[in-house]
C-alpha cells in the first residue's frame, strides 16, 4: 500500500460487492476504491461464499435480487459462515417492509438504488465507528486482564467442584444461565468460563453492569439509540446487544434492572428482537444471555419488583456460587495466587505467608468473599515491603481473627461465645435489622448491646 493510499479515510477496508449487474458493481467499486477500500466482486450467492472463503471481508454490499436468487435468503448463510461480516442490503425495489426484514435477518443497514458517493461515504464512516468501538472494548478487556489477577477455577472444595461441573455442562448449550451468590463470590468469573467453554468463545463477551446507569442511559447502552433520540444523541449508536453479535451478553446484577427494561429484555430473550431507543426498526441479534444477581429474586417477584416470566426465562439453568466461608479449602490457594500476582505486578520478590498470617486468613469469615480476600492481599503487598506477610499487614478485622477466638466446646464463658457469635453474624450481614433477625432478637436490643460494648460497659 502506497503512502497516498494509507492517507485515504478507509484504507485497507475489505469490501465484497454481491450484485448480478456488472455496471452496478463497477460503479460501486469505483466509489469504494476512491476511499481506499480493497474490493472483491461476486455476481451470485455461490460466488460470494467462494470469495469470502478465499479472503474474509469486513463489509458486504448485497443486492436484494440476484437473478433468480433472493439476497435476503442468502443473508443468514453469509452471517452464519462469517459472523464478523457487516452486511448492507442494496436494492432498486426499496420498501419499508423489505428494509425491516433485512435488519431482522442481520443486515446492519439498507441502501436504496440509485445511491450517491456521499451515501457510500456515510455508511463506511458508520461501520468504521462501530469497528473502533469494538476494538476499544476488546482492548479494554485485554488491559483489565493484565491489571487484575487471572481467574482461578481450580478448587479443592466439593461445593465448588459441583458448581464447576454444572458450568462445564451448561457452557456447551445455548440456554440462558442465571448465576446467583453473595457479592464477591466470582459470578463474572463463572460467566466468562461459560463463554470460554461455548461454541461462541471466538466472539465477543460483553458485560453490562445494570446498577451503574440511569434507566434511560441503560436502555441506550443495552439496545442502542438513533440520532436525535435524546439530548446529546448526535449520531446513531449501536448498543451492547449488537456489540455482542455472535457472542455472549452478561447482565450483571440483573435484579436492579428497571421494570420498563425488563419487558424489553424478555422480548429479546423470546424472539432475539429489539429496537434502538428513538427508532421504529426492529432489529435482530444472535446473542446468548447470561445474568447474575445477589438479590432474592423470588422475594422481589412477590413484591412486584421483578417479572416472574423474565425470571423463568433467565433461569433455565441456575447456578449458585458458594460463599468463600463455605469453601475454606480454597482460601489459602487463592491467597497465594493473589500474593504471587500482585508481587509480580510490583516487580518484587514473592513474600511468604507466615504461620500466623495463615491462621488469620483461615479463621476470618470473609463476608466480602473472594473480592475482599483479593483486596486484603493487594493492600498487604503495598504496605509490607519485607520478605514475609504477617497478620498486622492485613486490615485489623482480619488480623484479629488470628487470635484465639471463643468457640463452642472451648474454655470460654457463655458471654464470650455469645459476643463472638454476635460479632460474626453482624460482620456478614448488611444491616442491623438483618443481623437481629438471624440472632432472634429485636434490632433495638442488639443496638443497645453494641452501644454498651462501645461505651466499655460490657
Amino acid at each position: 500500500m502506497s503512502n497516498a493510499e494509507k492517507n485515504l479515510p478507509h484504507a485497507g477496508l475489505k469490501v465484497l460487492i454481491v450484485d448480478d449487474e456488472v455496471n452496478i458493481r463497477a460503479t460501486l467499486a469505483m466509489s469504494l476504491e476512491a476511499l481506499g477500500c480493497r474490493v472483491m466482486e461476486a455476481g451470485s450467492g455461490q460466488e460470494a461464499l467462494a470469495a469470502l472463503r478465499r479472503e474474509p471481508a469486513d463489509l458486504a454490499f448485497l443486492d436484494l435480487r440476484l437473478g433468480q436468487e433472493n439476497g435476503l435468503d442468502l443473508l443468514p448463510g453469509l452471517l452464519a459462515e462469517h459472523p464478523g461480516l457487516a452486511v448492507v442490503v442494496i436494492t432498486a425495489y426499496a420498501t419499508f417492509d423489505t428494509a425491516v426484514e433485512a435488519i431482522k435477518r442481520g443486515a446492519q443497514d439498507y441502501l436504496p438504488k440509485p445511491f450517491t458517493p456521499a451515501q457510500i461515504r456515510h455508511l463506511l464512516e458508520q461501520l468504521t465507528q462501530r469497528r473502533e468501538l469494538l476494538r476499544r472494548a476488546l482492548d479494554l478487556e485485554e488491559r483489565l486482564k493484565q491489571a487484575l489477577p487471572e481467574a482461578r477455577l481450580e478448587t479443592d472444595s466439593p461445593a465448588m467442584r459441583q458448581v464447576l461441573e454444572v458450568v462445564g455442562r451448561a457452557a456447551r448449550s445455548e440456554v440462558p444461565v442465571l448465576l446467583r451468590g453473595e457479592s464477591g463470590t466470582g459470578k463474572e468469573v463463572a460467566a466468562r468460563a461459560l463463554h470460554a467453554g461455548s461454541s461462541r468463545s471466538g466472539n465477543p463477551f460483553v458485560v453490562v453492569n445494570c446498577p451503574t446507569l440511569s434507566e434511560d442511559l441503560l436502555a441506550s447502552e443495552l439496545f442502542g439509540h438513533a440520532k436525535g433520540a435524546f439530548t446529546g444523541a448526535l449520531r446513531d449508536h449501536a448498543g451492547r446487544v449488537e456489540a455482542a453479535q455472535g457472542g455472549t451478553l452478561f447482565l450483571d446484577e440483573i435484579g436492579e434492572l428497571p421494570a420498563s427494561l425488563q419487558a424489553k429484555l424478555l422480548r429479546f430473550l423470546q424472539n432475539k428482537e429489539f429496537e434502538r431507543v428513538g427508532e421504529n426498526i426492529t432489529r435482530n441479534a444472535d446473542v446468548r444471555v447470561l445474568a447474575a444477581t445477589n438479590r432474592d429474586l423470588e422475594a422481589d417477584i412477590r413484591r412486584g419488583l421483578f417479572r416472574e416470566d423474565l425470571y423463568y426465562r433467565l433461569s433455565v439453568v441456575e447456578v449458585t456460587l458458594p460463599a468463600l466461608s463455605q469453601r475454606p479449602e480454597d482460601i489459602l490457594p487463592l491467597a497465594r495466587h493473589f500474593v504471587d500476582f500482585f508481587a509480580r505486578a510490583a516487580r518484587r520478590a514473592v513474600p511468604e505467608l507466615t504461620p500466623a498470617a495463615v491462621q488469620a486468613l483461615t479463621r476470618y469469615t470473609w463476608p466480602g468473599n473472594i473480592r475482599e480476600l483479593r483486596n486484603a492481599l493487594e493492600r498487604a503487598l503495598v504496605l509490607a515491603p519485607g520478605p514475609n506477610l504477617e497478620p498486622q499487614d492485613f486490615p485489623e478485622r482480619i488480623a484479629q481473627s488470628g487470635e484465639s477466638l471463643p468457640h463452642l466446646g472451648g474454655d470460654f464463658t457463655l458471654e464470650q461465645v455469645e459476643e463472638e457469635h454476635i460479632r460474626r453474624v453482624s460482620q456478614r450481614t448488611a444491616t442491623l435489622q438483618e443481623a437481629a433477625a438471624i440472632l432472634g432478637v429485636d434490632a433495638s436490643t442488639l443496638w443497645r448491646r453494641k452501644k454498651r460494648k462501645q461505651d466499655g460497659r460490657g
